[in-house]
């Protein structure tokens, strides 16, 4: 299967929403969001803290080619293994850029027994 992404963006609206296919079983796909050292692979970013589990929270930081550090976290609202995740996402110590704190749904949805798709919808808190 080829990876197909697809995001969905209106003028004006403050959501956003992005599907994509993957030659993974849904295990898999659902593994490589809540594993420390698989996130780090695919994200290219420093995992401080992960609670893969309802009422859990979580904190990255990446640094930019400057050698800046910025930092993200959030609280997991909703967990249900392989199947979908609802957190927040809020951006730390980015003077430039001031993002609002988002509510992120992650959908996790098998296809066939060697393919699934992610989708994933973001509210923007503005």
């Amino acid at each position: 299967m080829e990876s197909k992404t697809t995001i969905q963006a209106q003028a004006g609206r403050q959501e956003l929403r992005i599907t994509r296919a993957f030659d993974l079983p849904v295990e898999l796909l659902f593994k490589a969001h809540v594993e420390p050292r698989l996130v780090e692979q695919w994200m290219g970013t420093k995992v401080l803290r992960l609670d893969s589990k309802q009422h859990g929270s979580w904190q990255f930081e990446t640094t930019d080619p400057a050698g800046n550090k910025h930092g993200f976290s959030g609280v997991i609202h909703e967990f249900v293994p392989n199947q979908k995740i609802t957190r927040t996402f809020e951006m730390q110590n980015a003077s430039a850029v001031k993002l609002p704190v988002q509510l992120e749904f992650l959908a996790f949805e098998p296809l066939t027994a060697h393919t699934s798709q992610l989708s994933i919808h973001i509210v923007s808190g503005q």
